[in-house]
């Protein structure tokens, strides 16, 4: 018997379809008493994780423990939060019984998880829990299409190819678990009340935004003024802007009135032809990007609709960090655009590109590593989501883009003079749309040119100035972080870096990896560290001081960890053992454990309230309770009541009137909503007073 483990139940039965496999059992597809048939089972995502510090012995925050560096990792069964503790996960452990009655009755194995670092360690991780040593093979496909399943199993490959990619995401997770383990650990002793959260790609992250933050919050503004003049050429008007910038208003309107006076000449009329290439295709990260500016959805928003279009078989396997095709993959774009001719937001499009052949772009067999870049696949869409068509929409036209031709322009820039100043114009011609055709000439964001066509003008010719204007303008600073600048900073990160050699270490890496970047900015916000503001990430208090304290520390080193990702990549590779990485992350832990549990960290300074139990001026408010510090005392006041979050006035009005104020609109249970006060016995513990019922709301 074969066993197939794919990552999810849609991805099995997809599998199972394709394959000619029937019959749904618990946890499986298929029948496990067919000596020479085939099951499909499924991960559910993790099942199998590392083992938290408890289950080492080490639980609670404590100074004697650090630095924890278990040696070996445990694996244990996915966990679930109950009240206090993790438990196992009741349906994990379910299914991972269902797997290895599988895997012990089976001659074959199958992994069929998504292929890439994050499905390789699942599959490995149930593999190695399991304690199975029967050899497997792996499918590896870049698409869910029927095609592509049938094309995979014929072409299985050994599992032992994915050894390397295997270690590289074991020594990634290991990695994750020592720094962010310890170094929180390590601040929130340190901060002597409170949990933090540090770790080896958030808080780098964390420090990009919270540096262009500060910068931004302290840059001085400074007015200057331009003159703007215009003339008429022919019966086409011609606006320049001045060179010089004035610092006061006062030397902008003794110029303005020379300029007034004079003659414009012109000095030089320069027109040159430029060939601008079209974009290359979109990794997952350059997706999310233009889908946070074009669409304003985060990175995570993207990530889950880019997989729920993977998994409906509308587009290829979105966790890639590729923007290239191979060359066998160029043979298949003419069908793939061809599918678009029954799109209609992209049939016309498609008919013009198929008209003039695709021009052969973004095709580079060295450039596509585990995957190739994103494309839409051979199926009809239909029945998506408003959201899930504008990401396919993007993926679709941007294919149509890279495969168009390069746009033609002609950009002229023209100089001029009155008396001692000097002016200046740009402008563009288009000549052939191409590539910016498909989604208009000037829709692309990352555009700078401005769509502006000059009058013709020769050098030498003088004009009589029409009107001159005084601008008033203000310096600006660096805009905050958005989700979209982020990304690219991440993806970037370490251009600022001095060092020239560390610099080009971190070239082809940045932090954390396209399947990742998103969760790590939504793990800081989570985590209380930032908020949107509209479009703009900003740091929280709570961020900001976390930053403060760490910022010089190696946690926040944005080097070290491009660095690392780097490292990674060689273990992938197969260019360097991971127990060198392993190493170094072990020693780099054990360091930056010591740094943050011997620094000074002052937390947000709250008012202490007095304990209704101890009687004591000692109770803090948190996030989510208001707790009594004194250890000797465990009185607690849950903030979060019934839906409702109590204020910090309604904590002090409980602890200082007995009472708090009327609370509106809570909900019960049952789903009905009911107003309260929150009244405090004289035990310490808490119950509700309703108000009196008035004669509108009696029943009669």
């Amino acid at each position: 018997m074969k066993v197939i483990i794919a990552e999810k139940p849609s991805v099995a039965r997809a599998i199972a379809h394709v394959l000619g496999i029937s019959g749904t059992q618990d946890g499986y597809i298929g029948n496990i008493h067919s000596e020479n048939g085939t099951v499909v089972s499924w991960a559910i995502g993790h099942l199998v994780t590392l083992a938290m510090p408890e289950d080492y012995g080490f639980p609670g925050f404590k100074r004697e423990n650090l630095p924890l560096l278990p040696e070996p990792f445990q694996l244990i069964p996915r966990q679930t939060k109950k009240g206090k503790e993790h438990i196992p996960d009741a349906g994990a452990l379910k299914q991972l019984n269902v797997i290895k009655e599988l895997f012990d009755k089976c001659d074959e194995i199958i992994a069929a998880t998504d292929a890439g670092r994050e499905g390789e360690l699942i599959f490995r991780l149930i593999y190695d829990y399991l304690k199975c040593h029967k050899p497997f093979k792996r499918l590896w496909i870049s698409s869910l299409t029927d095609k592509a399943i049938k094309n995979g199993f014929e072409n299985l490959k050994n599992g032992s190819e994915f050894d390397n990619l295997y270690h590289c995401a074991r020594s990634r997770a290991e990695a994750d678990w020592l720094v962010g383990i310890n170094a929180s650990q390590a601040l929130s002793i340190t901060a002597g009340s409170g949990v933090y959260s540090l770790g080896r790609v958030q808080t780098p992250t964390l420090a990009m935004i919270c540096k262009r933050y500060l910068e931004h919050k302290n840059f001085q503004i400074k007015t200057y003024y331009q003159l703007q003049i215009e003339t008429e050429v022919g019966r086409k008007s011609l606006r320049m802007l001045s060179d010089i910038r004035f610092q006061d208003k006062v030397s902008g309107q003794e110029a303005l009135e020379v300029v007034r006076r004079n003659k414009l000449e012109i000095l030089e009329a320069d027109t040159q032809s430029l060939r601008e290439e079209p974009p290359l295709l979109y990794d997952l990260t350059g997706l999310q990007k233009d889908a946070n500016k074009r669409l304003n959805l985060s990175a995570e928003e993207t990530l889950g609709i880019v997989q729920s279009l993977y998994e409906k078989k509308f587009i290829s396997y979105p966790r890639t960090g590729s923007r290239y095709i191979s060359e066998d993959i160029w043979e298949e774009i003419p069908a793939l655009v061809e599918t678009l001719l029954i799109y209609a937001p992209l049939k016309e499009q498609a008919k013009i590109l198929l008209k003039n052949r695709p021009i052969k772009r973004a095709v580079n067999d060295l450039k596509v590593s585990d995957h190739h870049a994103l494309l839409i696949t051979d199926n009809t869409v239909s029945g998506l989501s408003a959201k899930e068509e504008s990401i396919y929409k993007l993926i679709a036209s941007r294919m149509l883009e890279t495969f168009s031709a390069p746009c033609q322009k002609e950009v002229t820039t023209l100089k001029a003079k009155s008396r001692e100043f000097l002016f200046s114009a740009r402008g563009v011609d288009v000549i052939e749309g191409g590539w910016r055709s498909v989604n208009g000439l000037f829709d692309n964001e990352n555009s700078e040119e401005p769509e502006v066509s000059l009058p013709y003008v020769e050098k030498g010719e003088k004009y009589t100035v029409h009107s001159t204007t005084l601008l008033e303008k203000q310096t600006k600073p660096k805009p905050l972080h958005t989700e979209a600048t982020l990304l690219s900073a991440m993806e970037k990160a370490g251009s600022e870096i001095e060092n020239e050699d560390e610099r080009k270490a971190m070239k082809e890496s940045g932090i954390g990896t396209p399947a990742t970047r998103a969760s790590i900015i939504e793990t800081l916000f989570s985590r209380d560290y930032i908020e949107r503001r509209k479009k703009s990430l900003v740091p929280t208090a709570k961020g900001l001081r976390v930053y403060e304290a760490v910022k010089e520390k190696r946690i926040a080193d944005v080097s070290m960890t491009g660095m690392w990702e780097n490292t990674l990549t060689k273990i992938e590779n197969g260019e360097m053992p991971a127990e060198t990485f392993n190493k170094s992350i072990a020693i780099y832990a054990k360091q930056i454990t010591d740094e943050l549990l011997t620094m000074d960290f002052t937390p947000d300074e709250k008012e202490l309230l007095i304990c209704p139990k101890c009687q004591k001026t000692s109770v803090k408010l948190f996030e989510k309770v208001a707790k009594c510090t004194d250890e000797a005392c465990d009185w607690l006041l849950f903030r979060n009541i019934c839906g409702k979050t109590l204020s910090v006035e309604d904590v002090k009005a409980i602890l200082a009137d007995k009472k708090s104020p009327l609370l509106k609109g809570l909900k019960s249970k049952a789903g009905k909503t009911f107003d309260t006060y929150i009244v405090l016995k004289e035990d310490g513990s808490t119950g509700f007073e309703f108000p009196p019922r008035t004669k509108r709301n009696r029943k009669t």
